[in-house]
Parts: structure tokens; sequence; C-alpha cells
């Protein structure tokens, strides 16, 4: 999917928090000359099922339903040349972002991070702690 080789990763992800909801983040460098990102996982609390319908009124793919409840979309950077492409996932108050920041070009990189979204959505996101604040809301 990265076209790298021996990738550096780091990150974490904390699923169980005193605030909203799970965070953290998981980043794939490559593993010489400038080290840069390639891809990244991304989980947060402040997730808006109304900003991703919006997303999607607006042009951007929706993806199929991938946890109960989710909605989310995604697509690909139209400029010529470029790889880059995201998947964002909403569920409830959390967001999942898959952000491929460098694609390999030939690649269907929008297939390729809807891919990832189906294989770690259900993982992370179903297994977020709520808060007590949150599960009495």
């Amino acid at each position: 999917m990265t076209g790298v080789h021996d990738p550096i990763v780091r990150g974490r992800f904390n699923m169980s928090t005193s605030d909203d909801g799970g965070s953290g983040g998981c980043f794939v460098y490559q593993p010489t000359g400038n080290k840069l990102k390639v891809l990244d996982v991304t989980l947060s609390p402040g997730g808006s099922q109304k900003e991703a319908e919006f997303q999607i009124s607006q042009g951007a793919q929706r993806l199929p339903e991938i946890v109960p409840g989710s909605v989310g979309y995604y697509g690909q950077d139209s400029s010529a040349g470029n790889t880059q492409a995201a998947a964002t996932l909403v569920r409830g108050d959390d967001l999942l972002i898959v952000e491929l920041v460098r694609g390999v070009k030939g690649r269907d990189n929008a297939a390729d991070v809807v891919a990832l979204m189906k294989l770690v959505a259900p993982k992370l996101i179903l297994n977020v702690t709520p808060s007590p604040n949150k599960a009495k809301g």
C-alpha cells in the first residue's frame, strides 16, 4: 500500500480515557532520507456524523457501513500524479481517520485506504470504552 520496505512505525492507542473517548495514532515513516510520513491512522473524540454527511453531500464517496451506527467517507486528491488518499469514519463521538500521505503511483490508493479502514475500524472504534460520564449521558 505504501511501497515502503522496513518502515519506521510509531504510535499507540488509548482505548479508555476519562475524557470523551479513545484517542491515539499509528504513524508510518520512510526508513531513510528525510523519513517522510507515508501513512497515519488517527483515533480521536469529537467526531461529527453531520460533518461526515456534509462531506458526502459535497462529493466525497460514502464508505460502506463498516461498523453498526457509523458513517464515513473517502477520497483521493485529484491533482495530477498525487497519490494521497484518506478515509474517515465516525461513530457517535469517535472519529477514525486513515490517511495515506504518500501512496504508490499506479495503485488505487482510495481503495487501499478503504481496505485498511475495514481492517482497523472494528478493532479501534468498537473497542473504545466510554467514560462514565459519557455512558450515563
